[in-house]
């Protein structure tokens, strides 16, 4: 083999290495940044809610939990985002006695809503690419109701059905705690949205010029 292809192969050999060290690196980062999300996502549900008693005994409550799983989502994609909001909320409920039932449909609608609001964002608006920021703010409030409006539909449907056929609550008063959980969720869903579409707006271009923007 003559001195030139084994140049060329070499040279091949380390852009691969390149690439694979850059892809484990940013791979890296998002897993720190989920971790980083998902320790928001329980703060902002354990610590700035205002809880709600309802009929039962049973609680909701008032928080911006969810919109940094939405926002996780946009910096990070879908499945990341979601894992955020499944890891940081169900933490949260199982913590708390009023809420420790609820676990389980919290880890699956916050894994839905990350899927959803990653779903709009990136494969449908590619918000990552270069777009002006008129494009950027269309599509992230896109996706912020697109995953937090999904949370406002299936969150009371959900807690009727589990509470009803899972914890055994009668169905009349499932139908009252969970048509107050539908009003509360809603609450949320737009306080979130404005989080999500104001934080988001901030951080890309100062996360673009240190480097830290992943495109997805």
């Amino acid at each position: 083999m003559s001195s030139k292809n084994i140049k060329a192969q070499s040279l091949k050999a380390s852009a691969g290495a390149g690439t694979a060290n850059t892809h484990t690196s940013e791979k890296v980062h998002k897993i720190v940044i989920t971790g980083l999300m998902a320790a928001l996502c329980y703060v902002a549900f354990t610590y700035l809610k205002i809880p709600i008693p309802t009929f039962g005994g049973d609680m909701v409550a008032l928080h911006i939990g969810n919109a940094f799983c939405v926002l996780a989502a946009l910096l990070l994609g879908g499945f990341y985002g979601g894992l955020a909001g499944s890891l940081g909320m169900t933490i949260a409920d199982l913590i708390d006695p009023a809420y420790v039932t609820s676990a389980p449909k919290t880890f699956v609608l916050k894994m839905c809503i990350g899927l959803i609001a990653g779903l709009v964002a990136h494969k449908i608006a590619h918000i990552t690419d270069n777009h002006d920021s008129r494009y950027v703010f269309k599509w992230t409030l896109a996706a912020s109701i697109a995953g937090l409006g999904f949370n406002v539909i299936m969150d009371p449907i959900a807690g009727f059905f589990y509470k009803n056929y899972v914890l055994g609550v009668e169905s009349s008063a499932a139908k009252i705690m969970s048509t107050w959980a539908a009003g509360v969720t809603f609450i949320n869903a737009v306080a979130g949205t404005a989080v999500v579409v104001a934080v988001y707006m901030a951080v890309r271009p100062v996360l673009k010029k240190a480097g830290l923007f992943f495109r997805i």
